[in-house]
């Protein structure tokens, strides 16, 4: 059944030009997603999103679409919305170290965000790839939880290089400590009932880290080696990202925010795939799982307030066509809504939610409206082009969902493809 009568040529041209995909199980044969290799073109970075954390539909295509992009099209690394820091034991564990059942203990207190499946499918085919693929996080840590993850081993390091500075370290620890939680969500209110004294404390110990690292990067180097510099570099960066992140988070909820202020983890994401992309040398393709709204070329905007600048919006700046975001919705079924609530571990909790009608506009009512089922369409297609009898972008969709609500921004600038599974359902491990 059509989500609405209503015709406008995009939903002429999907119904001509999606691609029909065969299979959602991540083990079935990868024949039908052979258009992608076309479709992503020369590509380095293939992000693909998803209009929801939680969804089984989601997880088990990326998981099929990371295999056959290392597979069959030479990609060999993973990166993932996932602390940056917290990255790097899970590639050694991708790479053959420790037993299979550690992956457990790693992933214990972290936000179930789909990690699991994909890196037991690296490591088992790392047994016998002749290029491994690697894992990369790239995220502020404890996706803004806590600073610990990032700040341990920082200190680690002073304390071989330069102990003189732990006192520094330690006190910005203790303070990290006060407010620790599994996510931002849990982080953002407790830091906000910090005196304000503790806040400035904080944020004043790591920039004075982080300019101490810059200023005597020669003096650290010649101590140690440059990678484990630029790891401890990097790391201490993701702290600032996320302390920043919390006064920003603080002054929204007070309706106080500047514009766009809670950009500063999409940028540093962004920074962490160019940071991996430049380490693992020419030619190397990275696979880039993340929440659409991340991944998303064009501003996040809510009710006409431009909210944020996404990851996916500095790395096309940077990359240009190097860059390709591969969106994913859905158009029936549920979503998982997270509601806020301080007494749980990550600070929220998540909602099954019931789907509604595709919003009139929508990429999913258009979807809906062709009557296709799983499928993948090349928005690039679509674009308007001199001459070429495009569509309009005046009438292409102007909004996606994001969990139950809607993201408004001009779809086929924001996205290169976007894969449509009919039905959505919320995973029961949570």
């Amino acid at each position: 059944m059509p989500a609405s009568p209503h015709h406008n040529p995009f939903t002429d041209w999907l119904r001509t030009h999606a691609v029909p995909l065969d299979h959602l199980d991540p083990e079935a044969p990868l024949d039908d997603l052979e258009p992608l290799r076309a479709i992503i073109g020369d590509a380095r970075v293939v992000a693909i999103g998803e209009s929801s954390h939680f969804i089984n539909e989601f997880a088990s295509m990326r998981e099929r679409i990371l295999r056959f992009l290392a597979e069959r099209c030479g990609f060999t690394v993973l990166a993932f919305e996932y602390g940056f820091s917290e990255g790097f034991p899970l590639d050694a564990w991708a790479q053959g170290e420790g037993t299979d059942d550690d992956l457990s203990a790693h992933l214990a207190g972290t936000i179930p965000v789909g990690v699991d499946a994909p890196l037991r499918w690296i490591r088992g085919h790392n047994r016998t790839a002749s290029t491994p693929v690697r894992f990369t996080g790239i995220d502020i840590p404890a996706a803004g939880g806590s600073l610990l993850p990032a700040l341990t081993p920082v200190a680690e390091y002073l304390r071989r290089i330069d102990p003189g500075t732990l006192p520094i370290i330690q006190e910005a620890m203790r303070i990290a400590e006060s407010f620790a939680g599994g996510s931002a969500a849990a982080a953002a209110p407790a830091w906000a009932r910090l005196a304000t004294a503790e806040q400035d404390a904080l944020s004043a110990a790591l920039t004075r880290l982080l300019i101490r690292f810059r200023s005597v990067a020669p003096l650290y180097v010649s101590r140690s080696d440059q990678h484990s510099y630029d790891v401890a570099v990097r790391r201490l960066e993701g702290a600032c990202h996320a302390d920043y992140t919390f006064r920003a988070m603080a002054d929204l909820f007070a309706g106080k925010g500047l514009t766009a202020d809670t950009s500063a983890r999409d940028v540093y994401m962004a920074e962490s795939v160019l940071w991996h992309l430049d380490r693992f040398g020419p030619g190397t393709r990275v696979v880039l799982a993340a929440h659409n709204a991340h991944i998303q070329k064009t501003p996040v905007s809510f009710n006409g307030h431009l909210t944020g600048l996404p990851m996916g919006q500095h790395l096309h700046r940077a990359l240009g066509d190097d860059y390709f975001a591969l969106g994913m919705a859905s158009t029936t079924g549920h979503t998982a809504d997270m509601a806020r609530d301080e007494n749980t571990p990550f600070g929220f909790t998540i909602d099954a939610t019931a789907l509604e009608p595709a919003e009139p506009g929508s990429i999913e009512a258009a979807f809906a409206d062709a009557e296709l089922g799983l499928s993948i369409a090349d928005l690039s297609q679509a674009r308007p082009q001199a001459d070429q009898g495009n569509v309009d972008p005046a009438t292409g969709p102007d909004r996606i969902r994001i969990q139950s609500a809607y993201l408004h921004t001009p779809i086929l600038e924001a996205f290169d493809a976007i894969l449509h599974t009919p039905t959505s359902t919320v995973a029961d491990n949570l």
